[in-house]
């Protein structure tokens, strides 16, 4: 037979568990939880998008530019005049 103690320890368990509406205001939590992290996700993936075709247009322009240096060195040298760097 249970004793008073053995009911209040009962409870005072039964006064921990989760209600439905503490699942629900979790669950509701999760929900924009979840919408944060995927607008954070797009954030970031459009970011990285943008790092590299900046990093891809850099590329470019560093070889045009070799090209232009290599082509004037090589217009000096033809014409005569010496360049200084």
């Amino acid at each position: 037979m249970l004793t008073d103690t053995d009911f209040k320890r009962i409870q005072k368990m039964l006064l921990t568990l989760a209600t439905r509406d503490d699942i629900s205001r979790i669950e509701e939590r999760l929900s924009h939880l979840e919408k944060s992290l995927h607008t954070l996700s797009v954030s970031v993936d459009r970011f990285v998008k943008v790092v590299t075709d900046l990093q891809q247009e850099h590329a470019a322009i560093n070889m045009q530019l070799t090209r232009h240096e290599e082509w004037i060195k090589e217009i000096a040298r033809k014409a005569g005049v010496s360049l200084r760097f």
